[in-house]
C-alpha cells in the first residue's frame, strides 16, 4: 500500500509542471491572438494624430510607455513620439486641463496678459499661432495655467522638463566635472537670450567665439549657476561643465 501510495505521489508530481506549463502556454496563445499588437496601436495613435486628433493619439503613446514588452518598438521611440505630441499639443490652439481660453479684454496687450497669468509673450504667441503682439477686444487666447517646472538628473544627465504633473521633453545635457553640480531645488530667476559670459575676470560678449553659453541663459537663485546653451556640443551626456 505504501510503495503503490509513493509512486502515484511520484506520478502526480512529475506530471504536475507538465500540465501547469501546458495550462500557461495555452493562456499565453489566447493573450496573443486577442491582445492588439504595439505595432497596430501606433498605427492607430498615428492615424489619430493624422486626423488632428492629438490629445487621443498622445493619451495612446502614454499608455503603450505603460506596457512591459514594445515588440520590435523600442520604448526610445514611443517614448519620442509621445514627448514630440506633447509639444505640439503644448504650441497649438488645443486646450487641455493644462490650459483654458481668455477672452480679450478693452485696454489688453500681451504683456498685461502674460504678467497677470504668470506666462510669457513667447508662449502665448506660439500657443496662439500669434506672429506678433497685436490682439483685439474678443480675441480668445489659450493660456498655460500649469507650472513648469525641470529636473536633472546628474547620475544620467539627462533634464526633464514637467508642466503640472506630465513629463513633456527629455534634454541630453552635460553637467558640472567633478560632480560640482550643486544638489537641491532652485528656482530661475533669469532668462536671458545670447548672454554675455562673465568669466575668470572677463567680459565675453556673445558673438565671440570664446562664449561657452550658447544662446541661452537660465540663471539659477543660486549666484554663478543656471541652465545654459553650449558651443561644444560634444560634451553633452557627460560632466564637463563649470
Amino acid at each position: 500500500m505504501k510503495k503503490g501510495l509513493l509512486y502515484l505521489v511520484v506520478f502526480m508530481f512529475l506530471c504536475f509542471p507538465l500540465f501547469a506549463q501546458e495550462t500557461v502556454t495555452e493562456e499565453r496563445e489566447q493573450y496573443l491572438v486577442d491582445a492588439p499588437s504595439v505595432v497596430l496601436l501606433v498605427k492607430k495613435a498615428d492615424a489619430l494624430y493624422s486626423e488632428g486628433k492629438l490629445v487621443e493619439a498622445r493619451d495612446m503613446y502614454e499608455g503603450l510607455l505603460k506596457e512591459n514588452d514594445f515588440g520590435p518598438l523600442s520604448k526610445k521611440d514611443i517614448q519620442k513620439k509621445y514627448e514630440d505630441f506633447n509639444m505640439n499639443i503644448l504650441f497649438s490652439r488645443i486646450v487641455t486641463t493644462d490650459s483654458f481660453i481668455y477672452t480679450v479684454e478693452n485696454g489688453d496687450a500681451l504683456y498685461k496678459i502674460a504678467k497677470k497669468f504668470n506666462t510669457t509673450v513667447e508662449l502665448l504667441q506660439k500657443a496662439n499661432g500669434l506672429s506678433g503682439s497685436n490682439i483685439y477686444v474678443g480675441d480668445k487666447l489659450k493660456i498655460i495655467k500649469s507650472e513648469f517646472s525641470v529636473y536633472v538628473d546628474k547620475s544620467d544627465n539627462i533634464l526633464k522638463l514637467k508642466l503640472g504633473e506630465r513629463l513633456m521633453k527629455t534634454y541630453h545635457v552635460a553637467t558640472g566635472k567633478n560632480n560640482c553640480t550643486p544638489v537641491g531645488t532652485f528656482k530661475i530667476t533669469d532668462k536671458l537670450p545670447n548672454p554675455t559670459w562673465y568669466h575668470a575676470g572677463a567680459v565675453v560678449p556673445p558673438e565671440s567665439e570664446e562664449n561657452i553659453l550658447g544662446t541661452r541663459w537660465m540663471g539659477f537663485d543660486l549666484k554663478g549657476y543656471g541652465i545654459h546653451g553650449t558651443t561644444i556640443p560634444d560634451r553633452i551626456g557627460t560632466q564637463d561643465t563649470a
